[in-house]
C-alpha cells in the first residue's frame, strides 16, 4: 500500500479542516457580487464561479472514490476537468446555487468520511497516474486541492 504523501496529516485533521472551511468560506463567497464572482480574469482562466464549479466536480468524482473504493478492487475514476467545467455550465448559473450546492455536497462528504471504518480507509483507488492510493490519502489530497483553489478565489 502507498504511504501517505501528507505524512503529518491525518484523516481526522483534514476532516476538521474541511468542516472549518465549510463553516467560514460560504459567507466569504457570498460577499462577492454576482459580477465579481462571474468575471473571467483572462482568456483560458476560470472565473471564481467556475473554480467553485470545479470543486463541485472534484467532490463528485471523489465521492465515487470514497464510496466505490470501499467495495470495488482499486476502482479507476477519472475525469476531464476542462470538459466537466464547460459542460457543467457553472458560468451560466446563479452564484448562490453554486455556493449552496458546493457547501451542501461537502458537508455530505464530511459525514461520509466520518462513517467509513478505519480499515476501509486503507483500501485503494486508481488515479490518473495509474497508481493506487488509499481512500485516506485521496481524502487528504481532496482537502489540499480545495485549499489550493480557494486561495485562487480569494487571492
Amino acid at each position: 500500500m502507498n504511504e501517505y504523501r501528507f505524512a503529518s496529516d491525518t484523516v481526522e485533521t483534514c476532516l476538521t479542516q474541511l468542516i472549518h472551511i465549510l463553516d467560514t468560506v460560504p459567507t466569504k463567497l457570498r460577499a462577492f457580487s454576482e459580477e465579481e464572482f462571474s468575471t473571467i480574469p483572462a482568456m483560458g482562466k476560470w472565473s471564481k464561479k467556475q473554480i467553485i464549479g470545479h470543486l463541485i466536480d472534484s467532490a463528485t468524482n471523489n465521492h465515487h472514490r470514497f464510496v466505490r473504493g470501499q467495495f470495488h478492487d482499486k476502482p479507476t475514476i477519472l475525469y476531464e476537468q476542462e470538459l466537466w467545467n464547460e459542460h457543467g455550465y457553472y458560468q451560466h448559473m446563479p452564484g448562490e446555487q453554486i455556493i449552496s450546492f458546493w457547501e451542501s455536497y461537502n458537508r455530505q462528504i464530511a459525514e461520509l468520511i466520518r462513517c467509513i471504518p478505519a480499515a476501509l480507509l486503507l483500501r485503494e483507488c486508481t488515479m490518473s497516474d495509474g497508481k493506487g492510493y488509499t481512500i485516506a490519502w485521496v481524502f487528504e489530497d481532496y482537502v489540499r486541492h480545495m485549499e489550493h483553489h480557494l486561495r485562487q478565489v480569494f487571492g
